[in-house]
């Protein structure tokens, strides 16, 4: 089962979310249809053929960039100030978007940071999410973030070492987003930080150069993307993007009655499958499907992630 193909947005427009921050948002497939709101990962990476993932007959599809991201205004770059760019706020820009698109409840699709956002989402406003479809399921915990940043260079000896030489001797031994996030978000040189952009985003594209089918990212190449990126990663994460420490499961009987779908894959080296296990065991409502691929996905998980939301076209 292949993704649908590409198709235009119907409607797009830049919604002031205050703070100086403008979203670009955009509608498209049906507009009388089931409406399903996409949460990019990253953060940071920005909407990038997500919508491809539903029927545009039977769903109204709304895709936006997060603040600071993709088409929204003003986009991170070497100088801007992160202080009102945090979860809390991305949660209350989805709750903006809605009420402006006229939307009462919508599906809420979300894939790796995505997950993160949209189960944050769902557990304050369940009365507003229909159903969910999460891929590359995170939950952006501590041990989380520390087993992507340091345990994963078990498996890539040399990428890990190369990641840790761009921090200084004393801080190589310490905890890796604490030293990246004071070279991108703290001391002030702009070269500096560019380094340190580019030398995160290797180390991006190193956890999932495992994967069957990888090629360097190609926006990686973009300097202008990777301080995007990696100013708003080592944001989110050095402040353990705003969560407590087990919140999302501590709060998962706030989802009971959502019905959810978790695909994961066992081969994500990056995200080990039981972070998704551990939620679907929270969460009576989500079923959970473990596919044979790594955390970019691939021809199962596709399947997997349409067959879903072909189902839920159907459901109430």
């Amino acid at each position: 089962m292949s993704l649908f193909p590409e198709i235009e947005p119907y409607e797009h427009g830049m919604l002031d979310v205050g703070d100086g921050h403008r979203l670009y948002w955009e509608t498209s497939g049906n507009p009388a249809g089931k409406p399903a709101v996409v949460l990019h990962g990253g953060p940071g990476s920005g909407c990038t053929g997500q919508s491809r993932g539903f029927d545009p007959d039977a769903y109204r599809i709304v895709v936006f960039d997060q603040r600071g991201a993709g088409r929204s205004t003003p986009r991170v770059d070497a100088a801007s100030d992160l202080s009102t760019n945090t979860t809390p706020h991305l949660l209350g820009d989805i709750e903006r978007l809605r009420v402006h698109l006229g939307i009462e409840r919508w599906l809420v699709w979300g894939g790796s940071w995505g997950v993160t956002l949209g189960l944050a989402y769902a557990e304050r406003h369940p009365e507003r999410v229909a159903a969910m479809v999460l891929v590359s399921v995170t939950m952006t915990r501590p041990a989380d973030i520390h087993w992507l940043y340091h345990e994963v260079g078990r498996y890539l000896p040399e990428q890990w070492q190369r990641f840790r030489t761009g921090l200084s001797e004393a801080e190589r031994d310490r905890d890796m987003v604490a030293g990246y996030y004071r070279l991108l978000n703290e001391q002030p040189d702009v070269a500096v930080r560019e380094k340190a952009a580019e030398d995160w985003c290797d180390w991006e594209d190193a956890v999932v150069s495992l994967e069957e089918g990888w090629a360097p990212n190609r926006r990686y190449a973009d300097p202008a993307f990777r301080m995007t990126f990696a100013r708003l990663v080592t944001h989110y994460f050095h402040h353990q993007a705003w969560l407590a420490d087990g919140q999302i499961l501590r709060d998962a009987h706030r989802l009971a009655g959502i019905p959810g779908v978790l695909i994961h894959g066992r081969l994500d080296l990056g995200g080990p499958a039981d972070t998704a296990w551990q939620l679907a065991q929270a969460w009576p409502d989500a079923e959970l499907r473990f596919v044979g691929t790594g955390h970019r996905g691939g021809a199962e998980m596709t399947d997997r992630m349409v067959e879903a939301t072909n189902r839920l076209a159907r459901s109430a």
